[in-house]
């Protein structure tokens, strides 16, 4: 609670600025400014963030939004920390209804910068080197936080659900889920998982995105552990099932061997019983 206080994570919008949906989770107003109920932001923000932990927990992957300027640094940093999917410039529409057409554009990207790393964009003449520079920087600035993202996330996480609408429709429209810091301007109900809270004020942002942050990091590695517990498990099982078969398998040969030595026909003929008579025990 001191944290959301010191972030100034409960001032919303004048109130001439509101959204009514907003009302729920507005404690009152202080010149003209709306304040919004810690209480409700400190409960909602916990259960969001139980909720991205339990997903990355699950091997799922987190893409963070957030183009405005107050976001756009947070946003890359804590996204790059807790090794999430990032947009933090211009949302390029169809990113995620039109996924198939922005891989082009993805390895289009990954092709200019494999020839600028090789030599290759050298033997061009000056005037294309500059053009295809251009266009690569154009490409990375849009794609960079998602260039190695090879399907569509497993929930988005965003920062002003008003200014990323469009991000926020297309993943409404694609069925993914929408973790959202919603200030008291912004409509509620576009929003899977409310994080009521200032959207505007760097600190707040940063505390948000920090948190969220965390709680991918703690999922990946609840993942991660879970992965090797896995696959110790089933070496385990693997040398488990070995030795009983190497050791079913030899006891049921040496039974077979065992036999077949003590085995003795039931009437042995007179011929070949006197016949087995030591030599030195015949004159007896």
């Amino acid at each position: 609670m001191k944290e959301l206080l010191e972030a100034g994570v409960h001032f919303g919008h004048q109130t001439r600025r509101w959204n009514p949906k907003m009302k729920e989770y507005i404690f009152g107003e202080r010149n003209g400014i709306h304040i919004i109920d810690l209480q409700k932001t400190l409960k909602m923000f916990r259960e969001a963030s139980r909720f991205v932990g339990e997903l990355t927990a699950q091997g799922r992957n987190v893409l963070f939004v957030g183009t405005k300027r107050q976001a756009q640094e947070a946003v890359a940093e804590e996204a790059k920390r807790c090794g999430a999917f990032f947009v933090n410039h211009r949302w390029l529409g169809g990113t995620l209804t039109n996924w198939a057409t922005l891989q082009k554009s993805i390895k289009r990207l990954k092709l200019l910068k494999a020839m600028n790393e090789d030599g290759r964009i050298k033997e061009l003449s000056k005037k294309e080197q500059a053009r295809l520079d251009r266009e690569m920087k154009h490409l990375f600035q849009n794609l960079e936080g998602i260039e190695n993202m090879v399907q569509l996330p497993d929930a988005m996480f965003v920062i002003d659900s008003n200014a990323e609408e469009i991000a926020v429709k297309e993943a409404r429209r694609m069925g993914v889920p929408v973790v959202s810091v919603v200030d008291t301007n912004c409509d509620p109900d576009v929003v899977d998982w409310i994080i009521p809270g200032n959207d505007d004020a760097l600190r707040a942002i940063r505390l948000f995105t920090t948190k969220i942050a965390d709680s991918v990091l703690e999922g990946h590695n609840a993942y991660q552990q879970s992965q090797v517990a896995e696959q110790k498990s089933a070496e385990d099982q693997a040398l488990v099932d070995g030795v009983e078969y190497v050791d079913t398998s030899a006891y049921e040969q040496y039974e077979k061997q065992e036999g077949d030595f003590v085995e003795i026909p039931a009437e042995v003929p007179a011929e070949t019983a006197e016949a087995t008579v030591p030599p030195d025990e015949e004159g007896k």
